[in-house]
């Protein structure tokens, strides 16, 4: 055994993508990547999506692997280890969802087992974790997409046991989000709210996904230790960046919820407000 002093060494990230059908998981990975690596011809993307990633082929001579049921979580990693061995530097599992709820995936299989149903569970985990351990060793960038559905809690209303929607969840095994070193979850209008960020580069206010994301991305990688003080406090907005950044009056006052309220910011807050209204009445966007 030997203690050493921590350090920083040049990174690959681990990021993840979520949302609803819709909201852009595909096309994002797409760009980020590109800003990851400089290169279409080192992006690939595992594709569970019947060939869906096809439909951005305009961007670039990206490479695609189509993945086809069963999903199971050694098929993924085949998949990984068919990109790393082809010198794939990017690598987009479009989607990560399937591994959990596909058909051929955990929750299947699970289903599919025969006697105690929590006894089974200790078998397939492992499966699972095989997955996942196999992501993060990896030398290639990972950008995995998740799906997103409606959840729900069981809460008592009038005597009776209802059900209450809570929001969106991704599907995939609880706590998956632990595993990325940054989780974006975008909307329905391709806006990104950052919910998990180890890089610190990212603001929690919504905002759109492209090839720069990927390129401030992989200055903080490749950064050391020394080096990643710097380049993080470079990509810190500021908070009138932030404010001009906001492209309605919602995301405005969920800016303002975070700040200080100084007179100077209230004015700051404003003057950007009035802009996107006078925007808005002129028809523009």
């Amino acid at each position: 055994m030997k203690i050493t002093t921590a350090q920083r060494k040049r990174a690959k990230i681990r990021l993840s993508i979520q949302g609803p059908s819709g909201s852009g998981k595909t096309f994002s990975s797409l760009l980020i990547a590109k800003g990851l690596v400089g290169t279409w011809e080192n992006i690939c993307v595992i594709d569970t999506e019947n060939h869906s990633a096809d439909l951005y082929s305009h961007l670039g001579l990206y490479n695609v692997l189509s993945l086809g049921k069963p999903f199971t979580p050694e098929a993924y990693i085949q998949a990984i280890e068919l990109c790393e061995k082809s010198g794939i530097k990017a690598i987009i599992i479009d989607s990560l969802s399937h591994e959990w709820e596909g058909e051929g995936g955990i929750l299947d299989i699970h289903s599919s087992m025969v006697g105690n149903s929590f006894t089974n569970w200790s078998k397939v985990t492992p499966r699972h974790n095989s997955l996942v351990q196999r992501m993060l060793q990896s030398d290639c960038h990972i950008i995995a997409t998740l799906r997103t559905k409606q959840d729900y809690v069981l809460s008592e209303k009038n005597g009776k046991t209802v059900p209450e929607k809570v929001g969106l969840k991704s599907v995939t095994k609880d706590g998956m989000d632990y595993e990325f070193t940054t989780v974006f979850d975008l909307d329905i209008n391709h806006n990104a709210t950052c919910t998990k960020d180890r890089t610190g580069l990212f603001a929690n206010i919504p905002q759109k996904l492209d090839e720069q994301t990927g390129v401030k991305i992989l200055n903080w990688c490749e950064a050391t230790t020394e080096e990643s003080i710097t380049i993080e406090k470079s990509f810190e907005p500021s908070l009138s960046e932030m404010v001009a950044a906001s492209k309605s009056v919602e995301e405005l006052v969920v800016l303002w919820k975070k700040v200080e309220r100084t007179p100077e910011n209230l004015e700051l807050f404003n003057r950007r407000k009035t802009e996107i209204e006078r925007r808005l009445n002129h028809g523009l966007r």
